[in-house]
C-alpha cells in the first residue's frame, strides 16, 4: 500500500523504514505538514500517516478523500487535529498509537520538574560563562511536598508512582479514578481542591471540550499561591495568556511546558535566525522561572520504534481489511 507520510524528520524516516522493511508498503515522506492546501501531495495515495501538528480539518479530508485517501493513520496518542466527524462522514478510518511509551512522558515530566526547581538549566548556562554563584538558583525539597496529578491515564499514573517514590503527598484528578493510582495512596479531589493544596500541578489529559483551557485565569487564581505547573499533555490545556499574567503577577511560581497552544508555526523547526512572531511565546521566554521545550517528552528510541511498529501493524492491517483495535470514532473525544 502507498502512504504519503507528512511532517516527516529523519529520524521518522529511519524508525518508519525499519518498521516497513518487508512489508511491501511504499512509503513517500514529506517535510511539509498536511494541510487543505497540501493535501494534493497524497493523490491517489490510499493512507496518509500524520503527526500533531497536521490540519486534518473537514476541508483537508474532502480533499484526501477526493485524491482516493481511505485511511488517517496518527502516530501520536491524540486525534484532536483531526476533524472525526468529517472522517466518518467521508467513509474515512481514522487510527492512532493509544500507547507508545508513557515511560517517556512521565520521565521526561518529572525532569521538568527536577530542573525547574533545582535550576539546573541556569545553573548549566551560569557554569559555562565561569559564574559559580548560587544566588537565585535556591530550590525545595520535593519531599513532603503536595503533588496534584491531573489526569491520570498510563502516564499520568507513572507520574505519581515516581512523586509517590520522591516522598510526595500525591492528588488526582480525573473523571475515572485509576485502580493503579488508589493502590500506590493517590487521593482522589475535585480539581478545585486539588489546585488550592498543591505545590506542583502537573496535566495528563487529553485535549477535549471540556479540557480546553481547564487552567485558565480562574483555575490560576485558585492555585496555592507560589506553585509550579508543568504541563506535557496538549498545549491548549491551558491559557497561556493567562499564565503569562499569574507570572507576571506572582502568583504562579514557575511553569515548565513542553506543548504550546500555538506551537504548530514553530515547533519541531530550526527558528534560531529568524524573529519569533509569536508574540505570548517570545514573551514566555523571557521569564526566568519559566521552561519551554520543543515537544520531545516523547522523544524516546523505544517511543519511536514503538510508533512505527503501531503504524506498520495499522498500514497492514487496514490493507487486509481487518478490524483495527486503534481505529478512533467520533465519541472517543467526548
Amino acid at each position: 500500500m502507498r502512504i504519503a507520510v507528512f511532517s516527516t524528520k529523519s529520524y521518522d524516516r529511519a524508525f518508519l523504514e525499519a518498521a516497513t522493511r518487508g512489508t511491501g508498503h511504499d512509503l513517500q515522506f514529506f517535510e511539509a505538514r498536511l494541510t487543505s492546501g497540501t493535501s494534493g501531495l497524497a493523490r491517489g495515495f490510499p493512507a496518509v500517516c500524520v503527526f500533531v501538528n497536521d490540519e486534518v480539518d473537514e476541508a483537508a479530508l474532502a480533499a484526501l478523500a477526493e485524491g482516493g485517501t481511505k485511511l488517517i493513520a496518527c502516530r501520536c496518542a491524540g486525534v484532536n487535529q483531526v476533524d472525526l466527524q468529517a472522517a466518518k462522514r467521508l467513509g474515512m478510518t481514522v487510527a492512532r498509537v493509544p500507547a507508545y511509551s508513557p515511560h517517556a512522558v512521565a520521565e521526561y515530566t518529572v525532569g521538568l520538574i527536577l530542573t525547574l526547581n533545582r535550576q539546573i538549566h541556569r545553573a548549566y548556562n551560569r557554569v559555562r560563562e565561569g559564574n559559580f554563584a548560587l544566588d537565585g538558583l535556591l530550590g525545595f525539597d520535593l519531599h513532603g511536598k503536595t503533588a496534584g496529578v491531573v489526569g491520570t491515564g498510563k502516564i499520568g499514573a507513572i507520574v505519581a508512582r515516581i512523586l509517590d517514590g520522591f516522598g510526595c503527598r500525591v492528588l488526582g484528578f480525573d473523571s475515572f479514578e485509576n485502580p493503579a493510582c488508589a493502590s500506590l495512596g493517590v487521593q482522589y479531589v475535585g480539581l478545585d481542591d486539588l489546585l488550592a493544596a498543591s505545590d506542583v500541578v502537573t496535566l495528563h489529559c487529553p485535549l477535549t471540550p471540556a479540557t480546553h483551557k481547564l487552567i485558565d485565569a480562574n483555575a490560576l487564581a485558585r492555585m496555592k499561591p507560589g506553585a509550579m505547573l508543568v504541563n506535557t499533555s496538549r498545549g491548549e490545556v491551558i491559557d497561556t495568556a493567562a499564565v503569562i499574567g499569574a507570572l507576571k503577577s506572582g502568583r504562579l511560581g514557575s511553569l515548565g511546558i513542553d506543548v504550546y497552544e500555538e506551537e504548530e508555526d514553530v515547533f519541531f523547526e530550526d527558528r534560531s535566525s529568524t524573529v519569533l512572531q509569536d508574540d505570548m511565546l517570545a514573551r514566555l521566554l523571557t521569564f526566568p522561572n519559566v521552561l519551554v521545550t520543543g515537544h520531545q517528552a516523547f522523544f524516546t528510541r523505544e517511543a519511536l520504534g514503538n510508533i512505527a511498529e503501531t503504524m506498520a501493524a495499522t498500514f497492514t492491517g487496514f490493507e487486509q481489511g481487518r478490524d483495527l483495535p486503534n481505529a478512533v470514532e467520533p465519541a472517543a473525544t467526548g
